[in-house]
């Protein structure tokens, strides 16, 4: 009877086993805690603008992906499993388009656009009222800039006509916006040489002396504005008199609004209005979604983050949070503010 020789490969594939053990245990928690992590969009708007920067900053705040070290131990005061990404977008109607198609899960809204989507109005007409829209938050006033060269000689919103000017690309609040200013002065679209630029693509053309001026709807400042300020290339037309008197009365989404000089390099004090900037999801998101959601966007390490991340965020203020929503609050924003005292 032969006798099995020894090898010292014998027993290897129980010592690897060993030796992997750890390497297994650790990718199949791995494994767990990405099955854990919730994705949560926010639609925002233009890198120029003011929504792409504050909506990063809100991203951050409500975020804490597994593994995250707690709140309590000065990690994130986000949703546990959560990571939530700012989205680029073309803004407001965009975003609403988007929440409806499933596309994202919440995107920011000028109230004007929030009202129309979800009544099927105006732009929202024909394609149907939007009544899966539902709010987490008021957050900021939102400014109408008309921003002209420095040499246009475009003191006053008459002495646009036969200029060529951006209202913005399709589908933006500010272009929606503009063509209400517009009618609201008695200035029909054929007075003017128009081009559709998103605010970041109409900067430039700006600088280089392709267009005369822009129209362009954000918190202050703007990113796009600041940059033309800083150089000296530009002036703000104040949007005020009788055909501010007319859009306020045609359109009472619309607030007046005085720009403290200074406010961009350069620029004295300019009349204008504004309309609120919104936060809107789906109603299809878990309304215990919403609410930590909610919770987190109003922790105190949160304000702590919107009061140096951004000169908007420091108007953002949960005494605000429920001043002229144009939908209905999302069942889970809603029961934080009941719990809160600022719902009765």
């Amino acid at each position: 009877m032969l006798r099995r020789a020894w090898s010292p490969l014998k027993g290897f594939g129980t010592l690897c086993f060993l030796a992997l053990l750890p390497l297994l245990l650790v990718g199949t928690a791995a494994l767990v805690s990405a099955q854990d992590i919730r994705f949560f969009r926010v639609g925002t708007g233009s890198t120029a603008g003011t929504y792409f920067p504050v909506g990063g900053i809100i991203a951050s705040a409500i975020s804490s992906p597994p593994g995250s070290r707690g709140c309590d131990r000065g990690g994130s005061c986000g949703v546990p499993g959560l990571v939530a990404v700012a989205q680029s977008t073309r803004g407001s109607v965009d975003n609403v388009r988007q929440i409806r198609d499933g596309n994202i899960e919440s995107g920011f809204s000028q109230s004007d656009i929030a009202f129309w989507a979800f009544r099927g109005e105006e732009i929202f007409q024909e394609e149907g009222a939007v009544t899966s829209l539902r709010a987490i938050a008021n957050l900021y006033p939102e400014t109408m800039h008309l921003v002209v060269r420095f040499d246009s000689e475009i003191k006053s919103l008459a002495d646009i006509k036969g200029k060529r000017l951006s209202l913005d690309r399709k589908g933006s609040g500010t272009r929606v916006d503009a063509l209400l200013v517009l009618k609201a002065f008695g200035i029909a679209v054929g007075d003017l040489e128009i081009v559709e630029l998103g605010s970041g693509a109409a900067a430039d053309a700006l600088r280089e002396g392709e267009i005369d001026g822009f129209f362009f709807v954000a918190g202050t400042p703007a990113a796009a504005v600041q940059e033309l300020a800083e150089e000296a290339l530009v002036e703000l037309v104040p949007i005020a008199g009788p055909g501010a008197e007319v859009l306020l009365s045609d359109s009472p989404f619309f607030a007046r609004q005085v720009l403290a000089a200074g406010t961009y390099p350069g620029i004295g004090e300019t009349a204008t209005v504004s309309v609120g900037a919104q936060w809107l999801v789906a109603e299809t998101v878990p309304e215990e979604t919403v609410y930590e959601i909610t919770r987190s966007l109003w922790h105190p390490s949160t304000r702590q983050l919107l009061d140096k991340g951004h000169p908007k965020g420091r108007q953002i203020v949960i005494e605000q949070a429920l001043e002229g929503l144009g939908v209905p609050l999302h069942p889970g924003a809603e029961r934080y503010y009941r719990e809160m005292g600022a719902l009765q």
